[in-house]
Protein backbone atom coordinates (compact mmCIF):
# COMPACT_ATOMS: atom_id res chain seq x y z
CA UNK A 1 0.00 0.00 0.00
CA UNK A 2 1.00 3.78 -0.44
CA UNK A 3 1.74 5.83 2.62
CA UNK A 4 -1.31 7.54 2.13
CA UNK A 5 -3.61 4.20 2.48
CA UNK A 6 -4.57 2.04 5.44
CA UNK A 7 -6.05 -1.17 5.33
CA UNK A 8 -8.57 -1.54 8.21
CA UNK A 9 -10.27 -4.75 8.17
CA UNK A 10 -10.69 -5.60 4.46
CA UNK A 11 -11.13 -2.11 3.27
CA UNK A 12 -8.82 0.12 2.04
CA UNK A 13 -9.01 3.87 3.11
CA UNK A 14 -7.40 6.16 0.93
CA UNK A 15 -6.47 9.63 1.95
CA UNK A 16 -6.56 12.80 1.79
CA UNK A 17 -9.01 13.90 -0.55
CA UNK A 18 -12.04 11.95 1.33
CA UNK A 19 -13.15 11.92 5.00
CA UNK A 20 -14.58 8.88 6.27
CA UNK A 21 -17.32 8.52 8.60
CA UNK A 22 -16.98 6.17 11.67
CA UNK A 23 -20.36 5.35 13.36
CA UNK A 24 -20.98 5.36 16.94
CA UNK A 25 -22.78 2.33 18.68
CA UNK A 26 -22.80 2.58 22.53
CA UNK A 27 -23.23 -0.64 23.83
CA UNK A 28 -24.04 1.17 27.39
CA UNK A 29 -26.51 2.00 29.62
CA UNK A 30 -25.11 5.53 30.58
CA UNK A 31 -22.98 6.96 28.19
CA UNK A 32 -23.76 10.56 27.66
CA UNK A 33 -26.28 11.09 25.05
CA UNK A 34 -27.20 7.89 23.26
CA UNK A 35 -26.77 5.84 26.93
CA UNK A 36 -29.17 2.55 26.93
CA UNK A 37 -30.81 3.00 23.27
CA UNK A 38 -28.59 0.20 22.10
CA UNK A 39 -28.23 -2.44 25.20
CA UNK A 40 -29.56 -5.23 23.52
CA UNK A 41 -27.94 -7.40 21.12
CA UNK A 42 -30.33 -7.44 17.80
CA UNK A 43 -31.13 -3.64 18.28
CA UNK A 44 -27.52 -2.63 18.61
CA UNK A 45 -26.96 -4.95 15.17
CA UNK A 46 -28.96 -3.39 13.50
CA UNK A 47 -28.19 0.29 14.12
CA UNK A 48 -24.60 -0.48 13.13
CA UNK A 49 -26.11 -2.72 9.57
CA UNK A 50 -28.16 1.04 9.60
CA UNK A 51 -25.70 2.85 9.83
CA UNK A 52 -23.55 1.03 6.94
CA UNK A 53 -26.63 1.40 4.89
CA UNK A 54 -26.53 5.56 5.81
CA UNK A 55 -22.86 5.39 4.66
CA UNK A 56 -20.57 5.14 7.59
CA UNK A 57 -17.21 3.41 6.49
CA UNK A 58 -16.60 1.80 10.03
CA UNK A 59 -18.47 1.58 13.09
CA UNK A 60 -16.88 1.93 16.62
CA UNK A 61 -18.31 0.01 19.49
CA UNK A 62 -18.13 1.10 23.03
CA UNK A 63 -18.96 -1.21 25.79
CA UNK A 64 -17.64 1.17 28.52
CA UNK A 65 -18.69 5.06 29.00
CA UNK A 66 -15.96 7.59 29.52
CA UNK A 67 -18.82 10.90 29.94
CA UNK A 68 -17.58 12.79 32.86
CA UNK A 69 -19.11 10.88 35.85
CA UNK A 70 -19.30 7.45 34.07
CA UNK A 71 -18.70 3.87 36.09
CA UNK A 72 -16.02 2.03 35.25
CA UNK A 73 -16.99 -1.69 34.10
CA UNK A 74 -14.95 -4.50 34.42
CA UNK A 75 -13.45 -5.85 31.51
CA UNK A 76 -15.48 -8.92 31.74
CA UNK A 77 -18.40 -7.24 31.51
CA UNK A 78 -17.42 -5.29 29.37
CA UNK A 79 -16.63 -8.25 26.52
CA UNK A 80 -20.26 -9.41 27.67
CA UNK A 81 -21.42 -6.34 26.06
CA UNK A 82 -19.27 -5.95 23.06
CA UNK A 83 -18.45 -9.15 21.72
CA UNK A 84 -22.11 -10.88 21.10
CA UNK A 85 -22.58 -7.22 18.96
CA UNK A 86 -19.90 -8.02 16.89
CA UNK A 87 -20.46 -11.64 16.48
CA UNK A 88 -23.87 -10.11 15.50
CA UNK A 89 -22.67 -7.84 13.10
CA UNK A 90 -20.41 -10.16 11.41
CA UNK A 91 -23.31 -12.53 10.18
CA UNK A 92 -24.09 -9.64 8.04
CA UNK A 93 -21.31 -7.78 7.23
CA UNK A 94 -17.77 -7.54 6.57
CA UNK A 95 -17.82 -3.40 7.81
CA UNK A 96 -14.74 -2.70 9.69
CA UNK A 97 -15.44 -2.43 13.39
CA UNK A 98 -13.19 -0.49 16.01
CA UNK A 99 -13.77 -1.26 19.49
CA UNK A 100 -13.71 2.06 22.07
CA UNK A 101 -11.34 0.41 25.05
CA UNK A 102 -8.73 1.31 26.89
CA UNK A 103 -7.90 -2.45 28.52
CA UNK A 104 -5.92 -4.45 26.77
CA UNK A 105 -7.64 -7.98 28.41
CA UNK A 106 -10.55 -6.46 26.48
CA UNK A 107 -8.78 -5.31 23.12
CA UNK A 108 -7.16 -9.05 22.84
CA UNK A 109 -10.62 -10.71 23.26
CA UNK A 110 -12.73 -8.40 21.08
CA UNK A 111 -9.55 -8.63 18.38
CA UNK A 112 -10.43 -12.62 18.24
CA UNK A 113 -13.95 -11.83 18.24
CA UNK A 114 -13.57 -10.18 14.75
CA UNK A 115 -12.99 -6.46 15.74
CA UNK A 116 -10.51 -4.64 13.06
CA UNK A 117 -9.56 -1.59 15.44
CA UNK A 118 -8.99 -0.58 19.05
CA UNK A 119 -9.83 3.01 20.07
CA UNK A 120 -7.82 3.67 23.05
CA UNK A 121 -9.07 7.27 24.71
CA UNK A 122 -6.48 6.28 27.38
CA UNK A 123 -3.17 7.80 25.43
CA UNK A 124 -1.49 4.16 25.84
CA UNK A 125 -2.16 4.17 30.01
CA UNK A 126 -2.27 -0.05 29.84
CA UNK A 127 1.30 -1.05 28.39
CA UNK A 128 0.62 -4.38 27.87
CA UNK A 129 -1.77 -3.08 24.77
CA UNK A 130 1.27 -2.62 23.14
CA UNK A 131 1.96 -6.68 23.08
CA UNK A 132 -1.76 -7.47 22.07
CA UNK A 133 -0.69 -5.29 18.95
CA UNK A 134 2.53 -6.77 18.25
CA UNK A 135 0.54 -10.03 18.44
CA UNK A 136 -2.14 -8.86 16.22
CA UNK A 137 -2.29 -7.01 12.69
CA UNK A 138 -5.22 -4.57 13.91
CA UNK A 139 -5.38 -0.90 13.40
CA UNK A 140 -4.50 1.51 16.38
CA UNK A 141 -6.14 5.06 17.00
CA UNK A 142 -4.33 6.51 20.31
CA UNK A 143 -6.03 9.23 21.68
CA UNK A 144 -4.17 12.00 23.47
CA UNK A 145 -5.44 12.15 27.23
CA UNK A 146 -3.38 14.21 29.98
CA UNK A 147 -5.76 12.72 32.76
CA UNK A 148 -5.08 8.92 31.71
CA UNK A 149 -2.61 7.23 34.13
CA UNK A 150 1.01 6.27 33.40
CA UNK A 151 1.56 3.10 35.10
CA UNK A 152 3.77 1.16 32.85
CA UNK A 153 1.70 -1.72 33.47
CA UNK A 154 -0.98 -3.53 32.62
CA UNK A 155 -4.56 -2.54 33.68
CA UNK A 156 -6.75 -4.60 35.93
CA UNK A 157 -10.58 -3.34 37.25
CA UNK A 158 -9.27 -1.21 39.84
CA UNK A 159 -6.93 0.88 37.45
CA UNK A 160 -10.91 1.49 35.86
CA UNK A 161 -11.75 3.22 39.24
CA UNK A 162 -9.00 4.96 39.36
CA UNK A 163 -8.66 6.05 35.92
CA UNK A 164 -12.12 7.74 36.60
CA UNK A 165 -10.85 9.44 39.76
CA UNK A 166 -7.95 10.84 37.77
CA UNK A 167 -9.83 12.15 35.05
CA UNK A 168 -12.66 13.81 37.14
CA UNK A 169 -10.26 15.70 39.27
CA UNK A 170 -7.19 15.91 36.56
CA UNK A 171 -9.77 18.34 34.47
CA UNK A 172 -8.39 20.79 31.42
CA UNK A 173 -4.78 21.07 31.80
CA UNK A 174 -3.48 23.00 34.38
CA UNK A 175 -3.36 26.25 32.80
CA UNK A 176 -2.08 26.03 29.97
CA UNK A 177 -0.91 29.35 29.49
CA UNK A 178 1.88 28.78 32.39
CA UNK A 179 3.38 25.92 30.71
CA UNK A 180 6.65 26.25 28.79
CA UNK A 181 4.80 24.81 25.64
CA UNK A 182 2.15 27.30 25.99
CA UNK A 183 0.85 26.12 22.75
CA UNK A 184 -2.01 23.81 23.59
CA UNK A 185 -1.76 22.31 19.77
CA UNK A 186 1.81 21.99 20.47
CA UNK A 187 1.11 20.01 23.71
CA UNK A 188 -0.99 17.42 21.89
CA UNK A 189 1.54 16.81 19.10
CA UNK A 190 4.70 16.72 21.41
CA UNK A 191 2.17 14.23 23.55
CA UNK A 192 1.51 12.25 20.28
CA UNK A 193 4.67 11.69 18.95
CA UNK A 194 6.22 10.45 21.99
CA UNK A 195 3.52 7.59 22.73
CA UNK A 196 4.08 6.94 19.13
CA UNK A 197 7.43 6.98 19.36
CA UNK A 198 6.91 3.84 21.75
CA UNK A 199 4.65 2.07 19.41
CA UNK A 200 7.06 2.35 16.71
CA UNK A 201 10.26 1.31 18.28
CA UNK A 202 8.20 -2.00 19.70
CA UNK A 203 8.14 -2.50 16.63
CA UNK A 204 4.19 -1.27 15.69
CA UNK A 205 4.74 -0.68 11.44
CA UNK A 206 3.37 3.36 11.16
CA UNK A 207 0.43 2.24 8.57
CA UNK A 208 -1.47 0.90 11.73
CA UNK A 209 -1.27 4.01 13.56
CA UNK A 210 -4.25 6.65 13.79
CA UNK A 211 -4.08 9.94 15.82
CA UNK A 212 -6.71 10.71 18.00
CA UNK A 213 -6.37 14.85 19.48
CA UNK A 214 -8.83 13.92 21.87
CA UNK A 215 -11.38 16.59 21.88
CA UNK A 216 -13.46 16.30 25.43
CA UNK A 217 -10.51 14.97 27.35
CA UNK A 218 -8.75 17.05 30.23
CA UNK A 219 -9.15 20.22 27.95
CA UNK A 220 -11.12 23.32 29.07
CA UNK A 221 -13.82 24.85 26.64
CA UNK A 222 -11.34 26.93 25.01
CA UNK A 223 -8.28 24.65 24.58
CA UNK A 224 -11.24 22.40 22.89
CA UNK A 225 -12.14 24.84 20.75
CA UNK A 226 -8.84 25.78 19.52
CA UNK A 227 -7.83 21.71 18.95
CA UNK A 228 -10.80 21.48 16.51
CA UNK A 229 -9.54 24.44 14.61
CA UNK A 230 -6.37 23.43 14.40
CA UNK A 231 -7.08 19.92 13.80
CA UNK A 232 -4.88 19.84 10.01
CA UNK A 233 -1.93 20.36 11.85
CA UNK A 234 -2.45 16.79 13.52
CA UNK A 235 -2.32 15.31 9.82
CA UNK A 236 0.99 17.24 9.22
CA UNK A 237 2.50 14.77 11.87
CA UNK A 238 1.86 12.01 8.92
CA UNK A 239 -0.34 9.75 10.16
CA UNK A 240 -4.10 10.11 9.79
CA UNK A 241 -6.64 11.66 12.25
CA UNK A 242 -9.53 10.67 13.39
CA UNK A 243 -11.61 13.57 15.00
CA UNK A 244 -14.45 12.61 17.55
CA UNK A 245 -16.38 15.88 18.46
CA UNK A 246 -19.37 14.77 17.97
CA UNK A 247 -22.49 15.78 20.42
CA UNK A 248 -19.54 17.36 22.44
CA UNK A 249 -19.46 19.74 25.30
CA UNK A 250 -17.11 22.09 22.58
CA UNK A 251 -20.43 22.65 20.73
CA UNK A 252 -22.58 23.17 23.97
CA UNK A 253 -20.30 25.69 25.23
CA UNK A 254 -20.37 27.69 22.28
CA UNK A 255 -23.96 27.08 21.03
CA UNK A 256 -25.40 27.05 24.73
CA UNK A 257 -27.34 23.92 23.65
CA UNK A 258 -28.06 20.47 25.32
CA UNK A 259 -26.62 17.34 23.90
CA UNK A 260 -29.37 16.09 21.88
CA UNK A 261 -29.58 19.78 20.13
CA UNK A 262 -26.15 19.56 18.49
CA UNK A 263 -26.60 18.23 15.29
CA UNK A 264 -26.00 21.66 13.49
CA UNK A 265 -22.85 22.12 15.59
CA UNK A 266 -21.58 18.85 14.69
CA UNK A 267 -22.08 19.23 11.17
CA UNK A 268 -19.88 22.14 11.73
CA UNK A 269 -17.08 20.71 12.51
CA UNK A 270 -17.61 17.95 10.35
CA UNK A 271 -17.14 20.49 7.58
CA UNK A 272 -13.85 22.23 8.85
CA UNK A 273 -12.70 18.69 8.77
CA UNK A 274 -13.22 17.50 5.95
CA UNK A 275 -12.03 20.90 4.48
CA UNK A 276 -8.58 19.99 6.68
CA UNK A 277 -8.24 16.76 5.16
CA UNK A 278 -8.97 15.16 7.92
CA UNK A 279 -9.59 11.18 6.90
CA UNK A 280 -12.11 10.10 9.72
CA UNK A 281 -14.58 11.86 11.65
CA UNK A 282 -16.28 10.07 14.50
CA UNK A 283 -20.39 11.05 14.65
CA UNK A 284 -23.27 9.52 15.84
CA UNK A 285 -25.41 10.86 13.04
CA UNK A 286 -24.61 9.15 10.05
CA UNK A 287 -26.83 9.93 7.62
CA UNK A 288 -26.51 13.98 8.08
CA UNK A 289 -22.57 13.76 7.93
CA UNK A 290 -22.58 11.30 5.14
CA UNK A 291 -24.38 13.63 3.14
CA UNK A 292 -23.01 16.83 4.41
CA UNK A 293 -19.14 15.64 3.52
CA UNK A 294 -20.42 14.41 -0.45
CA UNK A 295 -21.94 17.78 -1.10
CA UNK A 296 -18.75 19.46 0.10
CA UNK A 297 -16.12 17.48 -1.57
CA UNK A 298 -18.88 17.67 -4.74
CA UNK A 299 -18.28 21.33 -5.13
CA UNK A 300 -14.90 21.19 -4.27
CA UNK A 301 -13.91 18.55 -7.27
CA UNK A 302 -15.81 20.90 -9.36
CA UNK A 303 -13.46 23.83 -9.04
Amino acid sequence: MSSNEMRIGKKIFEFPGHCYVCGILNVTPDSFSDGGNYAEVEKAAEHALEMERDGAALIDIGGESTRPGYTPVSAEDEMNRVIPVIKKIREHSDIPISVDTYKASVARAVISAGADMINDISFLADHEMINVLKETDCVYCLMHNDSAPTAGRAFNDRDGELYKINREKGGALDNCADKADSDITEHIINGLSDKVRMLLDAGIKRERIILDPGVGFAKDAAQNLKTVADVKRFGETGYPVLLGASRKSVIGDVLGVPVNERLEGTLAITAHAAASDVPFVRVHDVKENVRLIKMLEAIRNAM
